[in-house]
């Protein structure tokens, strides 16, 4: 029997009492994956609720995406189904009908519509999924889903493919009217570079929320988060984000308490993306990357983008290797202007490339402080305009090289 996937350390002190009112959580293994660990998953509203979502930008989409996006953002939502082991994308006809049938499935169980329910699938893709597998599947996790933090757990488990541990974050926000509670999941280890591996996440919250509300706060969360990762800078055809609400509650609809909100989600989602990163596969290093004087916002965000992209920076980082030059050459082709006579680097604090030249520093004791942490902190300055951006990168090993040829055969 294969051995369960190790949890993150915030979900070994969950309790029941952080969980959002209002939801039920269910999982179980239904034979997709062929290691038996679990691999179907619901959650399930107690009543009608609020669903709003962000979804990947490839113009290669997976069935259940486009079933998502036709049903989001709505305030009559019941439930999400989540499969992981198959990708259900590039499916054809079949793969819509499959994400058509998960969704009545589940409705006949929960007594709704089909279009009140949310799929979500993640794993390898072209291959029709096992639905008698997934029908039965769906029979457990609805008959077994309750409001525990056992349950969340499981469910954030169920979610995983290559992922080395479960990712989720809980917390609270103080509101006008109340503290409310949020709770979220993620996964995702490879193919990982979201626009809105295969990157999945559901954000469950007690707020009440207007579905125009909930919309622009998981996107703007997401702008600031998940939108901000990258493993191999490989866009998924599956990349889902959702948030869940209800629709009564402690009231959330003016703009402070909205601004609370979003940012409450952001940093959980920072949190869930800082795991997605550091397990990427074969990660050793997490990059953490600032990125400021840039003529605006966007300009920075190109700019990080490209350095924690690079092959050459990546490398760099999984050696231990200060090589200050390819991260300003990244810096120079991303596209947007820099000011090369303003330009300053340093690395975990130690400056290295001053005014568009180099200073001395002690590259060993440098190179000694990447390999002991587990974080690089790399700031780039471009110029001296209003322009930043936060980006976290993975570095590129060996392993990832290896697990990723071998990962169908």
């Amino acid at each position: 029997m294969t051995e369960p996937l190790p949890h993150c350390q915030a979900a070994e002190t969950l309790a029941d009492d952080q969980l959002p009112a209002g939801f039920r959580f269910g999982s179980t293994a239904c034979g997709i994956k062929p290691s038996g660990r679990p691999d179907l998953s619901v959650i399930v509203a107690d009543r009608d609720a609020v669903a709003a979502g962000v979804y990947t930008r490839n113009q290669v989409v997976a069935a259940p995406v486009t079933w998502c996006r036709g049903l989001t953002p709505t305030d009559r939502f019941r439930a999400v189904v989540t499969n992981s082991g198959n990708a259900n994308a590039c499916t054809g006809p079949q793969g819509e009908q499959d994400t058509a049938q998960m969704a009545a499935e589940v409705a006949q169980r929960i007594n709704c519509e089909a279009r009140q329910v949310l799929v979500m699938s993640t794993g390898v893709i072209g291959h029709p999924l096992p639905m008698d597998k997934v029908v039965t599947g769906i029979d457990a996790a609805v008959a077994g889903a309750d409001h525990s933090a056992s349950a969340f757990r499981d469910v954030a488990r169920a979610f995983c493919t290559t992922d080395q541990y479960t990712k989720m974050h809980c917390t609270t926000a103080k509101l006008s009217a109340g503290t409310i509670k949020i709770a979220a999941i993620a996964k995702g280890a490879g193919m990982i570079q979201p626009d809105m591996a295969t990157l999945l996440s559901v954000v469950v919250t007690d707020a009440a929320l207007p579905i125009a509300a909930a919309q622009k706060v998981i996107a703007d969360a997401a702008a600031a988060s998940l939108n901000r990762i990258s493993v191999d800078g490989h866009m998924s055809t599956n990349d889902t984000l959702l948030l869940l609400a209800r629709n009564e509650g402690t009231a959330c609809s003016d703009a402070e308490d909205l601004s609370v909100l979003t940012d409450a989600i952001a940093e959980a989602l920072i949190d869930l993306g800082k795991m997605i990163v550091a397990d990427g596969e074969g990660a050793t290093h997490v990059l953490c990357l600032q990125v400021d004087g840039a003529s605006d916002d966007a300009s920075a965000d190109v700019i990080a983008r490209a350095v924690g992209n690079s092959p050459l920076v990546k490398t760099a980082i999984k050696g231990n290797d200060p090589n200050w030059g390819r991260i300003v050459s990244a810096a120079g082709y991303a596209g947007p202007k820099i000011e090369v006579a303003k330009t300053s680097l340093s690395i975990n604090g130690v400056a290295i490339y001053e005014s568009g030249a180099p200073v001395s520093f002690d590259a060993a004791t440098l190179s000694g402080s990447m390999k002991s942490a587990s974080d690089v902190h790399i700031h780039l300055a471009v110029g001296d305009g209003p322009g930043q951006s936060r980006f976290w990168a993975s570095d590129l090993t060996e392993a990832y090289v290896s697990f990723n040829s071998e990962y169908t055969t």
